[in-house]
């Protein structure tokens, strides 16, 4: 491996949602434990790095992201001696651990705030935001990313608390230095522990500006969104670098923020080497194309042409700038990507999924799988409403046939398309009981197609998703031209097939994906230069090389060509 290279621009990730991955007690949640009886599994698969999702004390309102104690392990998830078994056995099979840092806002449990709310003289009260009433109503008409306002009335100190998620999730306060300090000092307990980095929740809402003004009111809704006044705020760089300063520099880790609603310029503000903030972003333009009237609940389809043109832009911003792209197509937020951007039929599914993973792994950038993805895993269809428990589901359900009055068809069809816990079912590891997720009552349902769609199954098939994605992320570690060569769109207006070239100093790969289920004939166009083409990978029969600058493509057809 190329020295100079920092290892996290070589790495490819595995996104692990503790709960939902394997149970090693039989309690129906997956825990600590579980994944380390499972980490040979994740060296076979070849990743470099595992995030998990939040494992800290936590009532669980939303999933663990609402934190009571940020030194203490969820007990349904395990021990601190537990934890520290699973980082040294990590690393002493070589993969790293990074965990999810959650500092724009702690549970209502948490103590801090339990103080915050006694009085307004309580020391503890500036750790949140609270306003007092404007004429007897909410400061603002800023409405909660999970529906409602934004704002809940405290009576013990007659002002109002901000909370952008769940009302249980106060945000808290960073124009105060104490809680700066507060986090870093979190930080630092588990990055002396050992751990490797963290990936940073929605990191760029902690700056919020100090005006409050309404927000745009959005359509079909009765609050204004708060990411005008809470998103890249006014010192959310000044609170990053001072953060790099007092911690991140003294590591060798590595960081990602988070970072909705922002776009490729703002993405090389917390990117952008120099900076000295952040070594790289989510960003959320691509999950925003499929967007509806009524935001994500939707059931339109992206355009192919509008996801070209959102990845290159970011692929071309950060690289112009010395910045670093963040690759996913789904995380414990988002749907399956076969569903999503592929094609979940049981004809096209794997082949879907092969071709989905080669366009995301040869980008620049550090890839992201999210527990599933490697064996292609669909959105699950539940019939039920009562089959979901995602707490923004819920209210979307609420919202759309009590608010809108929309038919239960209609709504239960937008919820099966982007709920989150498409995400959040167990992972299927075998056809058998529960699916060899646990031996007792599994927290959530499973996925119905799980005897279908296993780990098991996948591995015993060496033509499985898995397998490819095993490949995929050794040309990764292979080709350091996936990691610094230029990336180039190609053919940017069909509306089929995804082509871009990755250009080194002597040496070019061609990537063609096509995105339909039809049989396509692909002319290369006539700007891509070479003398020789040698196929490195793809997901079924095609030529060793190029003829008369044609590829036929099958249905869903992913692969790459070296060019010299």
């Amino acid at each position: 491996m190329n020295k100079e290279i920092p290892w996290w621009k070589k790495s490819v990730v595995y996104q692990i949602y503790p709960k939902s991955f394997y149970d090693a007690n039989g309690d129906g949640i997956g825990d600590l434990k579980g994944i380390t009886e499972k980490l040979d599994y994740l060296v076979k698969l070849g990743v470099d790095v595992l995030w998990l999702n939040p494992i800290y004390k936590s009532p669980q309102v939303d999933n663990g992201y609402d934190i009571a104690n940020y030194r203490e392990v969820e007990p349904e998830l395990g021990t601190m001696a537990e934890f520290d078994e699973l980082l040294k056995t990590a690393h002493d099979k070589g993969l790293k651990i990074i965990l999810d840092l959650v500092v724009n806002h702690t549970s209502d449990q948490h103590p801090w705030f339990q103080q915050a709310k006694q009085s307004k003289d309580n020391p503890y009260h500036d750790y949140y935001i609270w306003k007092d009433p404007v004429d007897g109503h909410e400061p603002n008409n800023w409405g909660s990313s999970f529906g409602g306002s934004t704002w809940t009335y405290e009576d013990s100190v007659a002002q109002y608390y901000l909370h952008l998620f769940a009302k249980q999730q106060p945000d808290l306060n960073w124009e105060n230095p104490k809680v700066r300090q507060e986090v870093y000092d979190l930080m630092r307990f588990w990055l002396d522990k050992g751990i490797d980095g963290f990936r940073m929740d929605v990191i760029s809402l902690i700056s919020k500006d100090p005006a409050y003004p309404d927000g745009p009111v959005i359509q079909n809704k009765d609050y204004g969104s708060y990411y005008a006044g809470a998103a890249n705020g006014p010192k959310v760089h000044q609170y990053l670098h001072e953060m790099n300063r007092e911690v991140l520099k003294n590591y060798d880790i590595m960081t990602v923020g988070e970072t909705p609603h922002t776009s490729a310029d703002e993405g090389v503000l917390y990117a952008k080497a120099q900076r000295e903030e952040l070594n790289m972003v989510f960003n959320f333009d691509h999950m925003h194309l499929d967007y509806g009237d009524y935001g994500k609940f939707s059931e339109k389809r992206f355009k192919l042409v509008d996801l070209k043109e959102v990845l290159t832009r970011w692929q071309e911003k950060m690289y112009a700038n010395d910045g670093w792209n963040s690759l996913y197509w789904s995380n414990h937020d988002q749907a399956r990507p076969v569903t999503r951007f592929g094609d979940e039929r049981p004809e096209y599914r794997v082949k879907s999924a092969k071709m989905l993973g080669l366009v995301l792994h040869l980008l620049q950038g550090t890839p992201y799988v999210y527990e599933g993805e490697e064996i292609g895993m669909t959105n699950a269809a539940f019939k039920s409403i009562d089959d979901y428990q995602d707490i923004e589901t819920k209210n979307i359900y609420r919202e759309f046939t009590q608010e809108h009055h929309f038919d239960e068809a209609s709504t239960m069809r937008a919820i099966y398309l982007k709920s989150r816990d498409n995400a959040r079912t167990p992972i299927p590891w075998n056809d058998g009981k529960n699916a060899g997720f646990t031996t007792g009552q599994p927290w959530f349902k499973l996925n119905p197609n799980y005897q279908t769609v296993n780990i098991e199954k996948a591995l015993a098939d060496p033509d499985s998703v898995f397998y490819f994605y095993q490949q995929l992320i050794k040309l990764r570690h292979d080709y350091d031209i996936v990691t610094t060569g230029k990336y180039e769109l190609l053919d940017a207006d069909n509306p089929d097939v995804y082509s871009y070239l990755r250009v080194g100093s002597d040496q070019k790969l061609l990537v063609i994906a096509n995105f339909t289920d039809k049989t396509i004939d692909y002319q290369i166009p006539k700007s891509v230069a070479y003398q020789t083409s040698k196929l490195l990978l793809a997901n079924g029969q095609h030529d060793a090389s190029i003829q008369d600058k044609q590829v036929k493509l099958e249905p869903y057809a992913g692969l790459v060509y070296s060019l010299k």
